[in-house]
């Protein structure tokens, strides 16, 4: 078996998710740049807890979790999660963790619910339960390149309750990263529209400063 890994290595070596240079998923370099810290921001009223401050690194991290699918890139996103989450010490509460959802067609392309699948991977970790309440009942365009504003037009009633989910409880939200915080403030309008109390939201990454 050691032969084995030792010719995969050679034909398929291990390269950084954020620069790319072979040996490790994320080297020591990089992993400057990600190393889960407590950051909290607010929108309006809203609590954004995160762990790390959004980088050209980050940003690769997500993108190979997210678009390309690979395990290791998903671990480092869940490890800042569960580190948040404990700082905030939001384990001891009766809390719920709602995955901000994503488009039909990212979910297509991706083969998965990227932030459901996150979710549920960090509900073993913490013990707290994930109750996928949000769907999205209108189309929304590419955020990528859209102001603060036009971002919060792009998202305003995008998000809806599920028919039928009424959770006791109070609820997370869980995101990879918050840049100005259009998702996250249409989720938590969703669900207090359905009479729901949103503790906050924990995040991976957030911009720096929060726009």
């Amino acid at each position: 078996m050691k032969v084995i890994h030792e010719l995969t290595q050679l034909l398929f070596p291990i390269r950084c998710y954020g620069c790319n240079a072979i040996g490790l998923s994320i080297c020591s370099l990089c992993r400057r740049e990600w190393h889960p810290h407590y950051y909290l921001t607010h929108l309006d009223k809203i609590k954004v807890h995160s762990a790390i401050l959004y980088s050209p690194t980050a940003s690769k991290i997500i993108l190979a979790a997210k678009e390309n699918g690979l395990a290791g890139a998903d671990h480092l996103i869940i490890e800042a999660i569960v580190h948040v989450i404990k700082r905030g010490d939001f384990t001891s509460s009766n809390a719920r963790l709602v995955p901000i959802p994503s488009a039909s067609g990212n979910r297509r392309r991706r083969g998965r619910d990227f932030m459901y699948e996150i979710c549920k991977e960090i509900s073993q970790q913490t013990q707290i339960p994930v109750s996928p309440l949000l769907t999205i009942v209108r189309k929304v365009s590419d955020q990528s390149g859209l102001s603060a504003k036009d971002r919060a037009s792009n998202m305003h009633g995008a998000f809806a309750l599920k028919p039928g989910m009424f959770p006791r409880g109070d609820l997370l939200l869980i995101d990879d990263v918050v840049t100005t915080g259009a998702s996250v403030s249409e989720a938590t309008r969703a669900l207090q529209s359905g009479g729901l109390r949103v503790l906050g939201s924990v995040t991976a990454c957030v911009t720096q400063p929060l726009r």
